[in-house]
């Protein structure tokens, strides 16, 4: 449910009836528009507001949202979201460019990386430092160390930097180096880490699940909304079925479909989609052509070398060559880079 103050509702009237609410044992998340003021409420026994509260000065209307996810939805904030961050913004005008290595390997890898994507207009640094993959013999990332060094690079080539957080206990730690914390696919239904992260006060980038649906994305993000984190951005990464030439189905239309159900913005990974560095090219500029607020790619000096998705990374050159066509397409659908 949520309260619609009326337009030039005065602050007063706004926290009068934020208290009223919290006087019901209810919990407010308060949205301020533009021109309005949206106070969405948590809680059982919504009726007692509405009879109670629709009188009140500065209240408009009292609505029941319908939507299952109650503040990831357009009812409950109709205006998009822009997440503004060192000068970044996400989901504006611009389409972002996330790129760098699936795993940080080391510091000259890193550094090599950062200044090149830099140099190429990608705004944000993806790098792993903890590394969930399917087998334990794997690759699992250099932790902390490898946050010391996307720090570094951060603080040497000016891009942000988000990284993947796996672990609830792990969270303070990563809020210390990255600017965007990552949830990864295989966290997304981690009920425990979104709210960690949620009351973290971090932004945050949440990846779909390869067997989730668009509603099921939409519930994990209200997990951290809820806990009073509203800087999310959401990740259409490819989902599982029956097809077996890639590594997953990108699905494209997710980001129509979510763009009209939410007002978060919408990133597309074609890396971990379809797997392959081939496909990685049309399915990054088909993404911005569908209406994606940016892109992630992966990044490696030489990904022949690479100790983690190596068949699926870009080649610097191959990153340029990208660079070049996403900015096309991106002015075509009237953004930039």
């Amino acid at each position: 449910m949520i309260i619609v103050m009326r337009a030039g509702a005065s602050k007063e009237q706004v926290e009068t009836v934020i208290n009223k609410v919290h006087s019901f044992g209810l919990r407010t998340h308060p949205i301020y528009g533009v021109t309005k003021t949206v106070i969405g409420i948590v809680g059982d026994d919504k009726t007692r507001i509405v009879e109670k509260m629709q009188s009140m000065p500065g209240v408009e209307d009292i609505i029941p949202i319908l939507q299952p996810y109650k503040f990831a939805g357009r009812e409950a904030h109709p205006e998009n979201t822009v997440i503004e961050l060192g000068g970044v913004k996400i989901g504006g005008d611009s389409v972002v460019m996330m790129a760098g290595p699936c795993a940080v390997e080391s510091e000259a890898q890193l550094l090599d990386t950062a200044r090149y994507v830099k140099e190429k207009g990608a705004s944000i640094l993806r790098g792993g430092a903890y590394k969930p993959r399917t087998s334990p013999y794997s690759f699992q990332g250099l932790g902390e160390e490898a946050l010391k060094y996307l720090a570094k690079a951060r603080n040497e080539t000016g891009l942000l930097v988000i990284t993947e957080v796996t672990d609830p206990r792990n969270v303070e730690l990563v809020c210390r180096y990255a600017d965007i914390l990552q949830v990864g696919a295989r966290n997304m239904a981690n009920f425990v880490l979104l709210t960690e992260v949620g009351k973290s006060g971090h932004p945050v980038m949440l990846k779909r699940g390869p067997s989730s649906t668009v509603k099921d994305l939409l519930l994990a993000a209200e997990y951290v909304i809820i806990e009073g984190n509203r800087d999310i951005i959401l990740c259409e990464r490819g989902i599982t079925t029956f097809e077996t030439y890639t590594r997953n189905t990108l699905d494209l239309s997710a980001v129509p479909v979510i763009k009209n159900l939410s007002h978060l913005p919408v990133i597309v990974d074609p890396a971990h989609a379809t797997g392959r560095t081939s496909l990685v090219e049309p399915m990054a500029l088909a993404a911005i052509a569908a209406g994606a607020d940016g892109v992630m790619v992966e990044v490696h000096p030489d990904p022949d070398t690479a100790l983690c998705d190596g068949p699926q990374a870009l080649t610097f050159g191959e990153f340029d060559s990208l660079m070049t066509k996403v900015r096309s397409i991106a002015s075509i659908v009237g953004r930039s880079i």
